[in-house]
């Protein structure tokens, strides 16, 4: 299956909460989207393997995801090496993606910043012919950093106002990990409430810099091209 854009994410949410309005707009228009996770996300004081990934398929059904797999990475441990860049290549092959979304370039979480730079090592070596994983080479023709804990200054953003309200539903899906007054499990920075809204706070913020209700903001490993015309309209 070719997608139109194929997601990586160090752990299950991490999309979600940084592109999924960005995702959920693209599927509503047809496009096909795909969210590949390095990790369960063992490592999180809230919930476990198991449950993590029940809310990350409840999340890709509610998205209308074409595609979602996890590699198993280890959590928190897994490195920039031959064999996670070789993983990550046969997935940028299988799904010939136009456009690869990555996590922050750097972040809260040093896994965040790891998988980026992953992620676009992996982009690269995709494209060269004597890398053999028995699959037609590909590489995207461009890769998007979604913004996730640290307050990064974007380079474009996504008006995400008609999507913002099904964003914050996919997320809500993990249960497990964000703002739950009746939850018994450790609190952490992402379950307080006061987290919760900032997800709402920062979309908001993009959206009245932008002149809309709701965006998220994107950092581009290459110079952006733009059309000025489609851009005003």
């Amino acid at each position: 299956m070719k997608l139109e854009i194929l997601a990586f994410g160090a752990h299950p949410d991490d999309i979600e909460l940084g592109c999924g309005g960005t995702l959920i707009k693209h599927i509503s228009s047809g496009n096909k989207v795909g969210i590949i996770d390095f990790t369960t996300g063992d490592l999180g004081t809230r919930g476990s393997s198991e449950i993590r990934l029940n809310e990350a398929q409840n999340a890709a059904n509610l998205m209308g995801l074409s595609i979602r797999e996890n590699l198993n990475f280890k959590d928190g441990f897994f490195q920039n090496d031959d064999i996670h860049k070789k993983a990550l290549i046969k997935m940028i092959r299988k799904y010939q993606p136009e456009i690869v979304l990555t996590n922050a370039p750097s972040d809260r979480h040093p896994d965040h910043g790891r998988a980026s730079q992953l992620t676009i090592d992996a982009c690269f070596l995709s494209g060269l012919e004597k890398i053999d994983t028995n699959q037609d080479v590909w590489r995207p023709k461009a890769i998007y950093h979604y913004i996730q804990f640290n307050n990064l200054i974007p380079d474009f953003v996504v008006d995400i106002s008609d999507y913002f309200n099904k964003k914050i539903e996919v997320i809500k899906q993990y249960k497990s990990q964000f703002y739950d007054p009746d939850s018994t499990e450790t609190d952490t920075v992402i379950s307080s409430k006061s987290f919760f809204e900032s997800i709402e706070y920062r979309a908001k913020d993009l959206g009245r810099q932008t002149f809309c209700d709701y965006a998220e903001g994107f950092i581009s490993h290459q110079l952006p091209k733009v059309n000025l015309l489609n851009d005003i309209k």
